[in-house]
């Protein structure tokens, strides 16, 4: 779901294959976005994946690095990665939001090659746009929360709020 005038466009890094059956983005069950989306103060409450057409509304977007959906985003080829990294950077072009988040950290490296990228607030651009890494949302990431990933989006919510990156 992508709109005008975005804070923020998230990428994840692909679909999953219950995310493509349901046409919905982040809709697998366990998958954390929605509700640290909504924790971190993004929307007012926890918005299901069938209401991803709201975003638009508040200034979010939603899209993925990769189109193909997977099982695990591990099976998608650097060379995939790559190539989605140039069309998401020609669509964060086109939009031009505030910031473009890309969810999750190892996937990022690889597409834009950059080895040594941190989670937060990149030094490069994509696209002219600044870039926020953030946790991939996937419940196979047992290194977050729900709380710290609201907490991680939590910083990238307050920076978007501010006129100018």
């Amino acid at each position: 779901m992508i709109g005008p005038d975005l804070r923020v466009l998230f990428s994840g890094i692909n679909p999953s294959l219950y995310s493509e059956a349901t046409g919905h983005h982040f809709a697998r069950p366990g998958n954390r976005f929605w509700p640290a989306l909504h924790r971190a103060g993004f929307t007012e409450r926890q918005l299901h994946p069938s209401e991803q057409s709201e975003l638009p509304a508040l200034g979010l977007g939603i899209t993925n690095v990769v189109a193909r959906a997977t099982a695990r985003a591990d099976e998608l080829s650097r060379a995939e990665l790559i190539e989605g990294g140039a069309i998401l950077a020609a669509l964060a072009a086109e939009l031009k939001p505030r910031y473009l988040a890309v969810l999750g950290v190892t996937a990022y490296r690889s597409a834009f090659a950059r080895p040594k990228a941190a989670m937060g607030l990149q030094t490069e651009t994509v696209g002219g746009v600044p870039v926020w890494v953030l946790p991939n949302p996937s419940g196979l990431n047992a290194h977050y929360t729900v709380d710290t990933l609201a907490a991680a989006y939590a910083e990238l919510r307050e920076a978007s709020l501010r006129s100018t990156p």
